[in-house]
């Protein structure tokens, strides 16, 4: 735990940096002492929009969003609704590159969680490699600091922002939201833009749920499915024990490897009222208006919760009781991601079929951060499919 002051500058908050697993889940647990400050939450303005969004609204009216939603995530609807759809979309992407071909996995697997995902939402009224295209402009951002209320950007870094941000989502809703929410009115689905409508959703408060969805669901998955991809092709004995493995077995591996590389790298809440937290035999007191860091590669990673090896990957590692296998990655309290089943089983299906057709690393990925989403990005791993493919016959 670790506090650093706001050296007097005007609009700076007090931050607190959190690398503790216990303390951690303390402050994602203050049900209603503290508030969603990530993803430039704060810089949202309030009172424009019908109904708030769901990954930056507090309280009971993000409880209530949270359990309407739920349904569309829980794992045996996830695993009955859409792992055949997974399956053929998966099969049909890597078809596409042949015997001796060659393919680059973060481009593949863009494509793939975007209409997997979309099937979801209900975004499924336009073509999925535009609509990637236009999410991924979305991402296009200046530089900012989550600690300063302005987001420390000068006028000029805001309206650029504002190009880059307002855009992008304007043609998203053109091309790929309002198609859909109009198709949903005439004939509802189970996915998430029929409920949304049922619920009293403007069409604007349903294009900020879909972004919302789409930067989650669709482009911080793609990310996992690449770095678990990365671990994999880079350990022998660990590709050899998951291509054989059985489901759970196969689940656990890759919960292990995102419980090591976290997409979101940090979570951000501004405590509301004080907030009394421990670290064994250490205490503080988070004060109204302090800004907490959680900090969830080394939480994730903190010995006293996963053993001195916590920077190893060993799959169904004991754990301490109530703490998910995949520490915070997926979040915890009432932020907590509902997409975790969703994603690990996305990655299991398209991996299990790429790792079958023994693909050789070309190029290694460049590793990139992107500030929106305080998370890591891996561009360029291409692999090339040996010329006689086991998965080819």
């Amino acid at each position: 735990m670790e506090r650093q002051g706001a050296d007097g500058r005007a609009g700076v908050s007090t931050v607190w940096r959190v690398r503790s697993l216990e303390t951690a889940r303390q402050v994602l647990r203050a049900r209603h002492a503290t508030t969603q400050a990530g993803f430039t939450a704060e810089a949202i303005p309030r009172g424009r929009l019908k109904h708030h969004p769901i990954l930056v609204s507090d309280g009971p009216l993000h409880d209530e969003q949270r359990s309407k939603v739920a349904r569309f995530f829980a794992p045996v609807v996830v695993a009955e609704r859409y792992t055949a759809q997974m399956e053929e979309c998966a099969d049909r992407l890597l078809g596409r590159t042949g015997p001796g071909g060659r393919l680059t996995l973060d481009e593949l697997a863009l494509h793939y969680t975007v209409e997997v995902t979309a099937e979801v939402v209900g975004l499924t009224e336009s073509s999925v490699p535009r609509m990637s295209r236009r999410l991924v402009s979305f991402f296009r951002q200046p530089p900012f600091d989550i600690t300063r209320r302005d987001l420390g950007r000068t006028p000029r870094q805001w309206m650029l922002a504002a190009w880059n941000g307002l855009l992008p989502v304007g043609r998203f809703f053109l091309a790929d939201v309002r198609p859909a929410i109009r198709e949903r009115r005439r004939e509802r689905r189970e996915d998430v833009i029929s409920h949304l409508i049922d619920e009293g959703y403007t069409d604007v408060d349903i294009l900020v749920e879909c972004v919302t969805y789409g930067t989650a669901g669709m482009v911080t998955t793609r990310e996992f499915v690449t770095m678990a991809a990365w671990h994999l092709l880079r350990d022998d004995v660990l590709r050899e024990r998951y291509l054989v493995a059985g489901e759970q077995e196969r689940f656990a591996i890759l919960t292990e490897i995102i419980r090591l590389e976290p997409v979101v790298g940090h979570l951000y809440r501004r405590a509301q009222e004080p907030i009394d937290v421990t670290d064994g035999e250490d205490s503080w007191t988070i004060e109204a208006g302090d800004l907490v860091d959680v900090c969830v590669r080394p939480a994730n990673a903190d010995p006293r919760a996963t053993g001195e090896d916590g920077l190893d990957l060993c799959p169904g590692r004991t754990l301490p009781r109530g703490v998910n296998a995949a520490g915070l990655t997926f979040g915890d309290g009432a932020h907590k991601c509902p997409g975790q089943p969703l994603a690990i089983l996305e990655a299991d299906v398209l991996l299990t079929r790429l790792l079958g057709r023994a693909p050789r690393v070309v190029r290694e990925p460049e590793v990139g951060w992107d500030d929106l989403i305080e998370g890591y990005t891996l561009r360029g791993l291409v692999l090339e499919l040996p010329a006689d493919d086991p998965g080819s016959r």
